[in-house]
């Protein structure tokens, strides 16, 4: 959640950069306005407690000098207080849960160097990679094989099975065969080696608590998106950024461990209920799919090394895949709710014509540890102060799959699978039909 302490100070800066990623103006006003009154409710309150104690007091002194009379009277004014303490704590408390959940659903402050814009037309494409870029070699052309859509493919070579996964669970959610799925394995088991050199490796669980959720901004906002085990009170993750954020949960680190690095292939399950009749086909849309991502603590100062590390190593895992990509630097008006500054990869995908997102990689700043209460004790023996959260996919293996079966086939129907993933698969170098 954003720093309420920064709204008081800079209630028009702040509700001025909201304002570039359409926020309501009058959606913080309700809310400084809502501040304001839980802070005098508490105010009174205390003030009424502490009338109440003075005349506790002086009830006492009146029994001692024997003035029961006296002592009467203070007592009822005492008990007409009290009524109006409590009222004022009810208040306040009510007050105080509103407060909360209009900070829980106002999205993050973008940063400053994050590109102005309302939606995704206004995104700053960057980078573009393909093999043999260094050389200075036009973009690739994809020949006639590669142009053939990946379900197509895969149910050709029986590595991708949508009919048999739609029967055992419905749509969108694949069932991979064969090489198909030792492909989605190995991928996996590459990305995770890739990153054990300075990312703990985590086998986090696959269903959180509502106030894991909570802790990422995941909820209440996108509860519509999750899904959620009622009987257990229990959601399926979307992401392993929900439960590697609240690995510290309610914990105070020392500086001098950061930043701390995680790293966690999971399952990931996602409603996409806006998705419907729009780009489901294949594996462009799924609800359940497979994804390695890197997580980090950090201070602030530390948070832009961070972030380029994440980004440059997902941009590094695509080379190696040798596919084409691009970077997207998003704009204010189309991040996610909780990030301050994200990096989108997207791959090139021959087979539909169009880029797809493969990584979304994201600095939030203090909003989610916020949420979280997750701080860290500075080295100079200062407060406590909130930590910075980072995170990116390293990569979404349902389209990378795609693209790469797309990508690798060759003219005889067959696909040629890149030489990083030669070493997972056995030393397997292509995936052919199976006699």
């Amino acid at each position: 959640m954003i720093d309420l302490h920064r709204l008081r100070a800079e209630p028009d800066e702040v509700t001025a950069r909201l304002i570039t990623r359409g926020v309501d103006p009058a959606e913080v006003a309700d809310l400084v306005a809502l501040d304001i009154k839980h802070r005098e409710l508490l105010q009174i309150q205390e003030r009424l407690r502490a009338e109440v104690k003075s005349l506790s007091k002086e009830v006492g002194e009146a029994r001692k000098a024997k003035d029961s009379e006296r002592a009467e009277a203070l007592m009822a004014k005492s008990r007409e207080l009290g009524d109006a303490e409590r009222q004022a704590a009810q208040e306040a408390e009510e007050t105080g849960l509103r407060v909360r959940h209009a900070l829980l659903v106002i999205p993050n402050i973008p940063a400053l160097d994050a590109p102005l814009g309302e939606n995704e037309v206004d995104n700053v494409i960057g980078t573009h990679w393909w093999p043999g870029i260094e050389e200075g070699t036009p973009a690739p052309e994809f020949a006639e094989c590669q142009r053939k859509p990946h379900w197509e493919v895969g149910e050709e070579l029986g590595i991708l099975d949508l009919a048999r996964g739609a029967k055992i669970a419905g749509s969108m959610f694949p069932l991979f065969r064969g090489d198909g799925a030792r492909l989605l394995r190995a991928l996996g088991a590459y990305a995770l080696d890739a990153h054990r050199d300075t990312y703990e490796e985590i086998r986090p669980p696959t269903f959180a608590l509502t106030e894991t959720l909570i802790s990422t901004g995941h909820l209440p906002k996108f509860s519509d998106e999750a899904y959620l085990m009622e009987r257990d009170d229990l959601w399926a993750i979307p992401t392993a950024e929900v439960p590697l954020t609240s690995m510290h949960r309610g914990e105070i680190l020392n500086e001098g461990d950061l930043p701390i690095r995680f790293t966690a292939q999971t399952a990931c399950f996602r409603r996409e209920a806006g998705a419907a009749g729009r780009d489901t086909r294949g594996l462009l849309r799924v609800h359940e799919f497979d994804k390695v991502e890197l997580f980090a603590y950090c201070t602030p100062e530390q948070a832009a090394e961070v972030h380029a590390d994440v980004l440059a190593r997902a941009e590094q895992l695509l080379r190696d895949l040798g596919l084409y990509y691009r970077v997207v630097d998003l704009c204010t008006g189309d991040i996610g709710a909780s990030s301050a500054r994200t990096f989108d990869l997207e791959v090139y995908s021959p087979g539909v014509d169009r880029w797809l997102e493969v990584s979304s990689v994201s600095w939030f700043s203090d909003y989610q540890a916020r949420r979280a209460n997750v701080r860290y004790r500075p080295e100079d023996g200062s407060s406590p102060r909130f930590v910075h959260t980072v995170n990116g996919s390293a990569l979404a293996w349902a389209r990378i799959w795609a693209v790469l079966v797309e990508q690798g086939r060759q003219a005889d129907s067959s696909i040629k699978l890149p030489e990083v993933l030669h070493a997972y698969l056995g030393g397997q170098s292509e995936i052919r039909s199976r006699p």
